[in-house]
């Protein structure tokens, strides 16, 4: 027999790993991404988007319509849009008394500006960790993008409520 170099050493260590991990895996003690889901549900999470500017007679995402979303710049579906609130940017004036009477009125100096949240539905694999919609946890803060036939609007995720089957059977008797 020859003498074994380095080379030959590396490459023994890679395939006795190699072996290991699988091992581990078929006995059980390591767990695939397929065992980690413990449930598919329904969510429905709020995107919150702060200063979209728009000058038209409305605002262009209309409840019951379909967006495109993009997760972290990452294409992933359409989805139906549940609802749309839309506000105009509002400003806090102190009020004639110099008690601490507020008023808040609309900025007359942006009238075109707006915060919208839209809220929006799909259906998740639920993990240990949260909800997993298109290969990304869906958490609070997480950047989306909504893209329509005449809008992209980018904003964040601000609220996120998993509806169990039996809370789905009550929302469509109502």
């Amino acid at each position: 027999m020859r003498k074994l170099k380095l080379l030959d050493y590396i490459i023994i260590g890679f395939l006795v790993i190699a072996m290991c991990v699988f091992v581990a895996t078929r006995i059980g003690f390591r767990q695939t991404a397929d065992k980690q889901i413990e449930a598919t549900s329904k969510v429905v999470f709020k995107v919150y988007m702060r200063g979209v500017t728009f000058s038209g007679e409305k605002i262009p995402i209309v409840k019951g319509d379909k967006t495109f979303i993009s997760i972290r710049n990452v294409p992933y579906s359409d989805l139906e849009i549940v609802d749309v609130k839309a506000d105009r940017r509002k400003i806090v004036l102190q009020g004639p008394s110099t008690k601490k009477v507020v008023i808040v009125v609309e900025d007359a100096a942006q009238p075109d500006l707006y915060d919208v949240v839209v809220t929006l539905t799909d259906t998740a694999k639920i993990t240990k960790d949260g909800a997993v919609v298109g290969g990304n946890k869906i958490k609070m803060g997480l950047p989306i993008t909504l893209e329509g036939s005449n809008y992209k609007f980018t904003g964040s995720v601000s609220d996120l409520k998993i509806i169990d089957a039996i809370d789905d059977e009550k929302v469509n008797k109502e």
